[in-house]
């Protein structure tokens, strides 16, 4: 626990929050901005002066459910709900996000991309969000269900998910996914990327065999790939991928070279796609 950092962390964010933010009155006596310390020690049902003690660097050791409460009662965003437990000398705790929908903020950011082909993923693989481009090239990925919703268990199941991209391209692609998925089981085998590994090793021989090679950090997401479409044939793009870090969902924008018969061929996509 770091005493200085903790307590000079929690009176930046408080000082920041306004009352208006928390559904406080500010009165006409408020002299400065921020919250009090009995507001945030209220919010998070503690006494003030146990909140005060924390600020002055002579508290206790605030437990997990402590920190927590202060997350809340501070408006943490993700992020800094991890700061905050980190200073407090805790580990992080898992954030839970949602697989069936783009975030806010990917939401905004695909919005501005419509002549480019673009797609939303969730840790998971799933495809939550699809430009019209990127469902000219690839194909509705968001109408799935199941174990279908995920992008690795196409791959090992289903033939259609594999014809997007050339028979020579298969097996390094299978060894990327299988690493994707062992790096989400080995964070949390229990949760939903352990239903998916036991799923897939009942259902295709071809996963069995990859997983047991125990492959890790299998990943060329900056590599040129090359993609076929059923009119427009062989496509050579780059996949620029961003993160979003507190939701971990992926946005990836496809681009050519430009100049290239790939990025001419790109250029022809939104006809294609209205034919």
């Amino acid at each position: 626990m770091d005493r200085v950092l903790l307590a000079d962390f929690l009176r930046a964010r408080r000082q920041a929050l306004q009352p208006e933010d928390v559904g406080l009155p500010r009165g006409s006596r408020r002299r400065t901005g921020g919250l009090r310390r009995e507001e945030v020690a209220a919010r998070a049902g503690m006494s003030s002066d146990y909140y005060s003690r924390i600020e002055q660097q002579r508290g206790p050791m605030p437990s997990e459910q402590m920190l927590t409460a202060l997350a809340a009662a501070l408006n943490l965003a993700p992020s800094e709900q991890e700061h905050l437990f980190d200073l407090g000398g805790y580990a992080p705790p898992r954030r839970v996000v949602r697989g069936d929908e783009a975030s806010a903020t990917m939401v905004r950011v695909v919005e501005r991309l419509t002549d480019t082909p673009a797609m939303v993923f969730s840790p998971l693989g799933e495809t939550l969000l699809q430009t019209p481009p990127a469902v000219s090239l690839f194909g509705n990925q968001t109408r799935f269900t199941g174990m279908a919703r995920y992008l690795v268990y196409r791959w090992f199941t289903d033939p259609a998910q594999r014809s997007i991209y050339p028979h020579d391209d298969h097996e390094l692609r299978g060894r990327v996914f299988a690493s994707e998925i062992r790096a989400a089981y080995t964070a949390n085998p229990r949760g939903r990327a352990g239903e998916i590994v036991a799923a897939l090793l009942e259902a295709s021989p071809g996963f069995g065999e990859i997983w047991q090679r125990h492959e890790v950090g299998v990943v060329h997401h900056h590599d040129l790939k090359r993609y076929l479409h059923s009119e427009l044939g062989e496509l050579e793009m780059y996949a620029q991928r961003l993160v979003d870090p507190d939701t971990a969902q992926e946005l990836l924008i496809f681009s050519a070279t430009p100049g290239s018969p790939s990025h001419e061929k790109l250029r022809l996509l939104p006809t294609v796609a209205s034919q």
